[in-house]
């Protein structure tokens, strides 16, 4: 009995093996891995960019357009609506005071003083979370989109802590039953994940923006910072800007336009 067993064990992981040996390519004529992995640039009608960055009108925001993208972003993602401490957020805002810690400037105006900041994951070329995290589940992909593969992710929120600007919301509970306007095209997470951002990698798989620059009505401005002709770095050229905390040496990719 035991000898029949262990023939079956060792069978059965033989048999595990070859199933993903052919899945990988190992088995048959095509040698492994012979096209790259599929990223943006395998997809033609997908945008590309060598490092894709973002540009924040912030006065053109007002508490209403802020409203409106959050809810656009949040539907999309299927971001629970959780309120409170235990709250799930990928775009958000703040005083500029909160988003802008590092700068005190005497006699600020009022309108800058009252101004509420749209915020949302850096997206750094130096990223800390990245640098922090055990499993991986948190990497850079070579356009600087930095993602979350959330089931990599042990909830030991070490990115939580690393990051520098509270952009990563940890699922304290299962979210599933606070989302409301379920999209099927994105997954669902669980309890005990991070969540964050991801610049709408999906969607520009796909040719499309991220959801949150459609709802902008031309306050956030989305292109490759490579580029010296894209929109993004017209934008730059153009207008003073800030990033947040800068003294943290993470390089953001967000500007903000005052």
């Amino acid at each position: 009995m035991k000898s029949s067993r262990r023939e079956f064990m060792k069978l059965a992981a033989l048999s595990a093996m070859g199933i993903g040996a052919a899945r990988l390519g190992f088995l048959g004529d095509a040698p492994a891995f012979a096209e790259p992995l599929p990223t943006v640039a395998n997809f033609e009608e997908g945008l590309r960019a060598k490092h894709w960055g973002m540009a924040v009108h912030t006065a053109k925001f007002t508490p209403e357009l802020i409203a409106k993208c959050r809810k656009a972003c949040h539907t999309e993602h299927n971001v629970p609506d959780i309120q409170g401490k235990k709250e799930i957020k990928w775009f958000w805002s703040a005083s500029f005071d909160e988003a802008f810690p590092n700068e005190h400037p005497h006699y600020q105006a009022e309108k800058i003083e009252h101004l509420p900041v749209p915020l949302l994951c850096n997206h750094c070329e130096a990223p800390m979370c990245v640098k922090v995290c055990p499993t991986q589940a948190t990497f850079q992909r070579p356009d600087g989109i930095v993602m979350m593969d959330f089931h990599r992710c042990i909830g030991c929120r070490y990115c939580m802590a690393g990051c520098p600007y509270g952009a990563r919301s940890f699922n304290f509970q299962d979210p599933r039953p606070f989302i409301h306007d379920f999209n099927p095209l994105y997954p669902t997470r669980m309890r005990g994940v991070v969540e964050k951002c991801d610049f709408c990698a999906e969607r520009l798989a796909i040719g499309k923006l991220p959801r949150c620059v459609e709802a902008a009505d031309g306050a956030l401005v989305f292109g490759d910072l490579a580029d010296e002709g894209s929109d993004i770095r017209k934008t730059l050229r153009e207008h003073f800007t800030l990033r947040r905390k800068p003294d943290a040496g993470t390089s953001p990719s967000v500007y903000y336009i005052l």
